[in-house]
């Protein structure tokens, strides 16, 4: 009887200190890792809509339509052939979408042959929107949020948006007939990683020090090729992005936005054979092969123009 009763009281020790591990690592101090650190006034400032203004803009595209699609297209101020290529496909190629260029100051900076030449490209198109920060790859960061505030603040009624790079073929018949049936919220899709971790070589491009990023892992994320998402995240992502250190991985940071929203992202596959598609390797151009995917990496201006004009015709004969 002695023996039960020890053993009793041993199992109720034993559970006391179970459920107060629990409680603590379920506590506020233990959750750091997932919970948005708090940022000084300097990192802040890296992404406050007060520290940036528009040199060129267009507030009035989506003033009079609620479009379905929004391409958002991040590019460089030179790149010019680039904008062209995609103007004249996928980017022009559907109704009820809208393709925008984002992009930052060049080197020479406002008073430059290259900024003349782009505000030249916007009086002609009216799709360029430029701030005034440097536009270099360790500012991709700034540019995606910026981005993300420019469609929430201008463009609120989009179903969704695309965030895609202009070297990038975008079967855009195949993604639209895709986002009818998806869901309206709380949705990005696109190549997922989900065993994504820091470089901690100071010689990698991707390089991310302790210091900047403690943690060993990060979280699910889609590549930043290229990724779609229900329009009304782009608020979401720019409200979590006021607590979130800026890292100068722009794919990355937009998952750890995504971890304080509690949003997961999903893969994108066909069935039955399971295949991504979203391809952010380069592929040979094959016409039937490409009509099947969403998304293909790797094209230069003259390659994707090339390509779509083969595409456009005979791609619904696959």
């Amino acid at each position: 009887m002695r023996t039960t009763l020890w053993w009793r009281l041993v199992f109720s020790v034993a559970s006391a200190v179970l459920v107060l591990s629990a409680h603590l690592l379920l506590s506020p101090g233990s959750r750091r890792s997932t919970e948005p650190p708090t940022l000084s006034a300097g990192e802040y400032r890296l992404l406050s809509p007060d520290s940036y203004h528009y040199l060129l803009n267009q507030p009035a595209v989506c003033r009079d339509r609620s479009p379905f699609l929004v391409f958002l297209v991040p590019v460089g101020p030179r790149e010019a052939a680039a904008r062209e290529a995609v103007r004249r496909t996928w980017g022009g190629s559907a109704r009820d979408t809208v393709t925008l260029f984002f992009t930052g100051l060049p080197e020479g900076g406002p008073g430059s042959a290259v900024q003349e030449e782009l505000e030249e490209e916007s009086r002609q198109q009216a799709d360029i929107i430029q701030m005034n920060f440097v536009d270099s790859y360790h500012n991709l960061t700034i540019k995606t949020v910026l981005m993300m505030r420019w469609l929430a603040t201008h463009c609120p009624a989009a179903s969704y948006a695309m965030k895609v790079d202009a070297d990038i073929f975008v079967n855009v018949f195949q993604l639209l007939d895709r986002l009818r049936s998806s869901p309206r919220r709380g949705f990005i899709t696109g190549s997922v990683i989900r065993d994504g971790r820091p470089r901690r070589d100071p010689s990698s491009k991707w390089y991310l020090s302790e210091e900047l990023y403690p943690e060993d892992s990060f979280p699910p994320y889609v590549s930043g090729a290229g990724y779609v998402f229900s329009a009304e995240l782009a608020s979401r992502i720019s409200w979590a992005s006021r607590s979130v250190r800026v890292i100068p991985l722009e794919d990355v940071y937009v998952g750890l936005c995504l971890r304080v929203l509690g949003v997961r992202p999903v893969y994108s596959y066909s069935m039955p054979s399971f295949r991504n598609l979203f391809e952010i390797r380069s592929l040979q151009y094959d016409r039937c092969t490409f009509s099947r995917l969403v998304l293909v990496n790797g094209f230069k201006p003259q390659e994707l123009l090339q390509a779509w004009k083969d595409f456009s015709r005979g791609h619904h004969s696959c």
